[in-house]
């Protein structure tokens, strides 16, 4: 009698999981269908629970998948408005399937807005050559015996202010410009979690209309998310 009623329990349980809500899931996460309803089948239907249970797996999937070989990939453009600012980056990932998924193809895109607006010098921190660093850490410590700061904190502050140096230069370590809760590498390792393959940014070149030329500054970040709403 306990067997039987533990059973049908069971299949009360399962007949929660509605298609609709692994449609919503799926919708939320960007997650495939069966991982869906399997999420939302281990925390009995919460939906809550199950965007925190897939993004736990999903994040820790991505961290494994780093490090394969990402060969395939597309070299995307653009233009912000009126031809002023000019983007070319090249991201990769692993089959050809891949490449050509709106998914991948609108992250791709985002990344090209991103060099454009924040103008980013490196993709991660390592690419920084260290006498770039060395500088830094000079030019930092200046100013701040300059603003009177005690000698014993001044290398606290030296790396403190890199720290917020990296977030200037380095792609990855920008906040991402159509969410800035979130950096733009939170932004690739979601997006590794989702698509199921490893994801690079590989390189990108920015031109600036009379680069090196002395012109009025403005906030390109601003322009190109209004350039987007047109």
């Amino acid at each position: 009698m306990y067997i039987l009623t533990y059973i049908n329990m069971q299949e009360v349980e399962n007949n929660m999981i509605t298609a609709s809500m692994v449609k919503e899931l799926r919708e939320r996460t960007g997650a495939g269908m069966m991982d869906c309803k399997k999420a939302l089948t281990e925390v009995n239907g919460d939906m809550e629970k199950a965007i925190e249970l897939l993004r736990e797996k999903g994040l820790a999937a991505a961290a494994k998948k780093a490090g394969r070989i990402a060969a395939e990939g597309i070299v995307d453009s653009y233009i912000h408005g009126d031809g002023r600012i000019g983007v070319l980056v090249e991201v990769n990932c692993e089959t050809d399937f891949v490449a050509k998924t709106d998914e991948f193809k609108t992250f791709v895109k985002d990344m090209a807005m991103q060099i454009a607006a924040a103008n980013p010098l490196y993709i991660k921190r390592e690419d920084v050559p260290d006498e770039v660093i060395e500088k830094e850490r000079e030019i930092i410590k200046a100013q701040a015996l300059n603003e009177g700061k005690p000698e014993k904190v001044i290398d606290k502050i030296v790396e403190g202010r890199l720290e917020k140096y990296y977030k200037e230069v380095c792609l990855l370590e920008q906040p991402f410009i159509k969410d800035t809760d979130k950096s733009v590498k939170d932004i690739l390792t979601e997006k590794i979690a989702t698509i199921g393959e490893n994801i690079n940014i590989r390189r990108f070149v920015r031109y600036e209309r009379g680069e090196g030329l002395e012109k009025r500054k403005d906030d390109f970040a601003e322009e190109v998310m209004k350039q987007q709403c047109k």
